[in-house]
C-alpha cells in the first residue's frame, strides 16, 4: 500500500469514527428531548391535580367554617337549656 493511500485509509476512518460520534451525539440529544417532553407533560398533569386539591381544599374549608359556626350556636343553645333547667329547679326548691 503506499502512503498516499494509507494516509486517506486514516483520513476516512477518522471521518468516519466523526460521523459515529455525531451520530451517538443526535441520538443522545433525540431522547434528552423524548425526556423532556414526558417530563413537560408529567408536570402539566400534577399541576392539573394540584389545582384540583386546592380546590377541594378550599371547598372543605368552607364547610368547615359553615360547620363551626352551626356548632357554636348549638353550643350556646345548649348551655341556654343547661342554665334555665338549673334555674327552674332552683325556683321549684325555693318555692317549696
Amino acid at each position: 500500500m503506499p502512503i498516499e493511500e494509507k494516509t486517506s485509509m486514516d483520513r476516512i476512518d477518522r471521518i468516519e469514527n466523526k460521523i459515529d460520534k455525531l451520530s451517538e451525539a443526535v441520538v443522545a440529544i433525540a431522547r434528552s428531548e423524548e425526556k423532556i417532553n414526558t417530563l413537560s407533560s408529567f408536570s402539566k398533569q400534577q399541576s392539573a391535580h394540584l389545582s384540583a386539591i386546592v380546590s377541594r381544599i378550599d371547598q372543605i374549608e368552607r364547610i368547615v367554617l359553615e360547620n363551626s359556626t352551626t356548632i357554636t350556636i348549638i353550643n350556646k343553645i345548649f348551655w341556654v337549656i343547661i342554665v334555665a333547667a338549673i334555674t327552674a329547679i332552683t325556683g321549684v326548691y325555693i318555692t317549696n
